[in-house]
């Protein structure tokens, strides 16, 4: 089958080998691989699949809907969600056995009476703020949540199978914040474990894929890497930590035309050609999740060297100046990759952007296919 205008190739053994290496450095820990956001753009089932060949145990997912998708899909391992605002089929969720995440009462309430109605047993992970200010219940709501999360569980409705809560500023080593946060988790531990809540059946986890990097102490009974698992690393001051980016983002050049000097290029005509040159048209555009300030900032690799994203990224496309080099319809131009072939990184991108990989890979939009090796 010929090639679309453009595809994300996706190296499956780059993720099964982060993995691996973050097992590694987990020392001991279970790995929870979280494959929220479509495995962050990667495509959530071919992704997991590949998490469980380098030995993930469990999945981690934003959404109930996500996990949902997983059981879709065939995982059989535990999943936990997290993200549970009011409405949300808790019922359903119960049934596919998945665990959820509550850092209110309500939600406790809420999950005990779905469980009621279901005839089964909810897992659920208590989950407390540390220090984020995002999900779960504050130091003095936190002893309040453990009390109904016991109760409802000596009623046989739910079981409590899991402690957490989530790192602010693990990807900033040293920040004082981070230290601030383990003493708060490690008194939460110890409310919840006089309560009862404890055991070695409930896991205790914390760390991100920084935290798991560079915190041997936040690791506990599991950790939780999302972003590493692509090879993409969680604080790029300190290097990629021997992590393979898993995603090549490649497209076919759809038109080239050769153009006088001064020809204005693009919305704005923000680029202006400085000689007679060859343009190239790429088939991408900010619906496929190009940003659109990459235009004049970010570059790109065709015929064999790098080209400078030449006026503002559009929709469906934008344009390369390739100058007097030849260049034809069909050529492929990779935007980014692994850089083994010169091409520019995700991590360049981001760099070039004033963002961070995250935001760039899982905006890859769904008309760009995943082809998997």
């Amino acid at each position: 089958m010929p090639m679309t205008p453009a595809e994300a190739r996706v190296n499956l053994s780059a993720i099964r080998e982060n993995v691996a290496l973050l097992r590694e450095r987990s020392q001991g820990a279970e790995t929870m691989a979280v494959v929220k956001s479509d495995g962050y753009g990667h495509g959530l089932a071919a992704s997991a699949e590949a998490c469980l060949a380098g030995g993930a145990t469990r999945f981690g997912t934003a959404y109930i809907r996500e996990a949902l998708a997983l059981r879709a899909a065939g995982v059989t391992v535990p999943v936990l969600a997290w993200i549970i605002p009011p409405g949300e089929p808790l019922d359903e969720a119960i049934v596919q056995g998945i665990d959820l995440s509550a850092g209110a009462v309500w939600l406790v309430d809420a999950i005990a009476e779905a469980a009621g109605r279901t005839g089964r047993v909810a897992r659920v992970h208590l989950k407390v703020d540390t220090g984020i200010r995002r999900g779960g219940a504050t130091s003095a709501e936190w002893p309040a949540l453990v009390e109904r999360a016991t109760k409802r569980q000596i009623e046989g409705t739910i079981e409590v199978v899991g402690l957490w809560s989530h790192l602010a500023c693990a990807d900033m080593p040293g920040h004082p914040s981070v230290e601030i946060q383990l003493d708060a988790f490690d008194e939460a531990l110890s409310v919840a474990e006089r309560a009862g809540l404890g055991g070695s059946h409930v896991i205790r986890h914390l760390a991100n894929s920084a935290a798991v990097l560079t915190l041997p102490r936040a690791r506990y009974d599991m950790v939780r890497p999302g972003l590493a698992l692509f090879g993409l690393s969680p604080i790029p001051e300190l290097g990629d930590f021997g992590l393979r980016p898993a995603m090549t983002l490649v497209a076919r050049i759809a038109m080239a035309k050769r153009v006088p000097a001064g020809c204005g290029v693009s919305y704005g005509h923000t680029y202006l050609t400085d000689r007679e040159t060859t343009l190239g048209l790429v088939p991408l555009g900010y619906a496929d999740g190009i940003m659109r300030h990459a235009g004049n900032t970010a570059q790109v690799l065709a015929g064999g060297r790098r080209r400078l994203v030449a006026g503002r990224v559009c929709m469906d496309q934008f344009v390369i100046d390739v100058g007097d080099d030849p260049i034809a319809e069909g050529d492929e131009v990779v935007v980014f990759g692994d850089g083994s072939r010169g091409e520019p990184t995700l991590q360049e991108w981001a760099d070039s952007l004033g963002t961070i990989t995250h935001e760039i890979v899982t905006r890859i939009g769904s008309r760009v296919p995943r082809v998997y090796h």
